[in-house]
């Protein structure tokens, strides 16, 4: 690292070149969800198999979070997130060609697996901010982040409505190649913060979990509120498609926009967390996020009723969210890449079980089976995330471990 980055390692320009890489690569894992009808069509599926798509990228994901993630302590980030552009760069376009449902589902895990990217920026910007700017800078990260989420839907959409399903994953991985080149050539090179062998490191993950009560509450409470989320997110297109409403492709991707909400909520979180401290957050976004499904299982059958429910959903996720790393960041700054390993790892493998699981119910019970199954999970987070706070070892003093 020159003198320069040693000074002012975070700059402005490169934490918002950082903020639109995760953006850009949390994308490619949502791209597929408003297409599941068109990709239906093309491979002649119906709804249950479809599944299996959302999932394998997810379920990617959730294996990189757990196989690749924890690399980051060890090795320099910089050389790691572009090896893994260039795998996501390749995963894309084997989505692209895919002749068969089955490499489609194979090439969608590949890229999950590359989407390992915004798993390496988010610990190194809390690795280069100082503490009383490390909420600041990951609601900066976390808004891309929310962003990306949000808007790769509507951007799917879109192009598909004009050029094809397939035509989105040639797009994104022109995107990764782009955003694989001004990374290497832009972030700082960093020291490993400790020197393990590949199976020791893993293995020391296990040893975190059983160590730190923080970091099992954090990640269980974030999984069972993101599996909701998928859930939601992965039967929407399938709900909004079909009778009442028998929108296009490019219309179900629309409703990314009203979910555009969640931004507020996680620049929101970002600027009052070192103020209200994680946990009051977190619960309040909890509530929010049970509401949302309330209006969405009385509501759900009509534009109002889908709208306001997306927008409470997506505010109490992201608003939830933030709070939830910067804590998980706290723990222990020298092993930040192993914490958000296992805190992560847990929020994906609810994702890709959120998203078949959603498939399915929806498949039997409807689109109010999904709103009650989503009702369900919220409920019980905001349960044990209570619980966990009530406690005396939850109590103030530790809070304030907790805000970093």
């Amino acid at each position: 690292m020159t003198d320069k980055d040693q000074a002012n390692p975070l700059s402005g320009p490169l934490l918002l070149l950082m903020a639109a890489a995760v953006s850009a690569t949390a994308a490619t894992l949502y791209y597929n969800q408003p297409l599941l009808p068109e990709i239906g069509k093309t491979f002649g599926l119906g709804d249950e198999a479809l599944g299996l798509v959302p999932s394998a990228s997810q379920m990617g994901y959730a294996v990189a979070i757990l196989l690749i993630s924890p690399l980051g302590d060890t090795i320099g980030r910089r050389d790691l997130i572009s090896y893994l552009s260039m795998l996501l760069t390749v995963a894309l376009l084997a989505v692209f060609v895919a002749p068969n449902f089955g490499v489609l589902v194979a090439a969608s895990f590949v890229a999950g697996l590359g989407a390992n990217i915004t798993q390496q920026l988010i610990p190194l910007g809390a690795a280069l901010s100082n503490p009383d700017t490390r909420g600041k800078t990951m609601g900066t990260l976390m808004t891309g982040l929310t962003i990306g989420i949000l808007l790769s839907r509507t951007v799917s959409g879109s192009i598909a409505e004009y050029f094809g399903w397939r035509s989105v994953f040639l797009f994104a991985a022109i995107l990764a190649a782009f955003f694989g080149v001004l990374l290497r050539m832009k972030l700082p090179a960093q020291k490993p913060q400790v020197s393990l062998r590949y199976p020791e490191l893993i293995v020391s993950m296990f040893g975190l979990i059983k160590t730190h009560k923080l970091l099992r509450e954090s990640a269980l409470t974030g999984a069972l509120w993101f599996a909701a989320f998928n859930a939601l997110w992965a039967t929407l297109a399938i709900h909004v498609t079909a009778e009442p409403f028998f929108f296009t492709v490019q219309q179900a991707g629309l409703f990314g926009l009203v979910g555009m909400a969640g931004i507020f909520g996680a620049k929101v979180s970002g600027r009052l967390v070192d103020t209200f401290g994680p946990g009051r957050l977190i619960s309040v976004a909890l509530v929010c996020i049970a509401l949302a499904f309330v209006v969405l299982a009385i509501w759900g059958d009509s534009l109002a009723g889908l709208v306001v429910g997306i927008i409470l959903l997506d505010l109490g996720v992201f608003g939830a969210q933030i709070p939830n790393q910067v804590r998980v960041f706290s723990i222990d700054p020298s092993a930040q890449s192993r914490m958000n390993a296992v805190y992560m790892l847990g929020y994906y493998l609810a994702a890709a079980f959120g998203s078949a699981a959603g498939v399915k119910i929806m498949s039997l019970a409807g689109w109010h089976g999904v709103a009650i199954f989503g009702l369900s999970l919220a409920v019980l987070a905001l349960l044990y995330h209570l619980c966990h706070q009530l406690k005396p070892d939850q109590g103030a003093g530790s809070e304030v471990t907790q805000q970093g």
